[in-house]
């Protein structure tokens, strides 16, 4: 397999207030989310109970994936609050989608 084969993902999490934005990439969502949710991370997101996803774009070249999220973390946070208004407008949290999810299909 090679690197664009792959599904890659960037996501947007929040705390239960929506107060805080955390925006991250990762090549396994599911387990991704297993591991903010288990508080293992003791720095940012750990810290700030950032257990609410919000918001993720899907993509088959990581590259893609890495440079999406640069930019969106260089985003203001009205930027970003609009972004996830557009998919997402009452910030549900998509952590029982992305649970269900088969990135194979």
């Amino acid at each position: 397999m090679n690197i664009t084969q792959k599904k890659s993902f960037v996501y947007i999490m929040t705390n239960s207030k929506d107060s805080i934005m955390y925006v991250g990439v990762t090549g396994d969502l599911r387990q991704r989310m297993e591991f903010h949710l288990s508080d293992a991370n003791k720095g940012f997101t750990g810290k700030y109970k950032v257990h609410k996803l919000v918001y993720y774009e899907v993509y088959t070249d990581i590259r893609d994936a890495i440079s999406r999220e640069k930019q969106l973390k260089n985003w203001k946070r009205v930027w970003k609050n609009d972004l996830v208004m557009k998919k997402n407008p009452t910030w549900d949290n998509l952590i029982p989608q992305v649970m269900e999810y088969n990135p194979i299909d």
